[in-house]
């Protein structure tokens, strides 16, 4: 959405979204709209602010209606019938304007929370280096796994095709953790096919998160951004 001079008044409104838009992304919502301007976020992000500008302009709206309602209702102007009227007509309009808010909040929401997973997988891989153990496991499960009972004594395994076999409880803590699935259509006796999830190969290849640093000057267009320094 290009940029006009409604959207520069709303800059200046805050939305309930805001806190959210900034843990998720890592930039101030300031940060956002000029990296939006300049045509250099990715097409979630840029969706995101695009949103979040419609949303920071129906608050701006609520905010006047809710203003002039209260000052028809402070005692300024005379009751009579045509301040009643304004008041009705004032009320109506406020309304509206929440039914408009609540709408571009649920959709700055909608675009948000696949950022908010993808944020939260990277913080992972930052905070909690892969054990060698869980390596090891995943490493085994990629090449290709199934999950068997033994008939006999009841006792699960994972046997995978390197021939390492990969303990139940292990496991279990690597699907708690949702880095590995399984599907589970398949009969236990018979080999439920287990498999790596997106955050199992991302922390397999040890993808980190990079430290926040400054936007460089030949940043080119379409690329993510790293943060640069908070302007509100």
């Amino acid at each position: 959405m290009p940029p006009d001079t409604a959207a520069g008044t709303a800059r200046c409104a805050i939305s309930p979204l805001d806190h959210r838009v900034e843990a998720a992304t890592g930039h101030d919502v300031d940060t956002l709209w000029d990296y939006r301007d300049r045509g250099i976020l990715d097409e979630p992000h840029a969706r995101l602010v695009d949103l979040h500008r419609a949303l920071a302009q129906a608050e701006t709206s609520v905010t006047f209606h809710r203003t002039l309602l209260h000052r028809l209702t402070s005692g300024e102007f005379p009751v009579d019938s045509a301040l009643l009227a304004r008041i009705d007509r004032t009320t109506g309009q406020l309304e509206e304007a929440v039914g408009v808010r609540d709408a571009a909040a649920a959709r700055v929401i909608a675009a948000l929370e696949p950022i908010e997973t993808a944020a939260r997988s990277t913080q992972r891989d930052t905070r909690e280096p892969l054990p060698a153990a869980d390596q090891a496991a995943l490493l085994a499960i990629a090449g290709g796994a199934k999950l068997h009972e033994h008939l006999l004594t009841g006792r699960m395994s994972v046997a995978t095709a390197s021939g390492t076999r990969v303990p139940y409880a292990h496991l279990q803590r690597l699907e708690s953790a949702g880095l590995v699935s399984r599907d589970a259509s398949h009969p236990v006796h018979a080999g439920q096919p287990v498999a790596l999830t997106d955050a199992g190969r991302a922390a397999l290849a040890g993808r980190r998160r990079t430290s926040t640093t400054a936007l460089p000057a030949s940043a080119r267009p379409g690329a993510w951004p790293g943060a640069a320094g908070r302007r509100r």
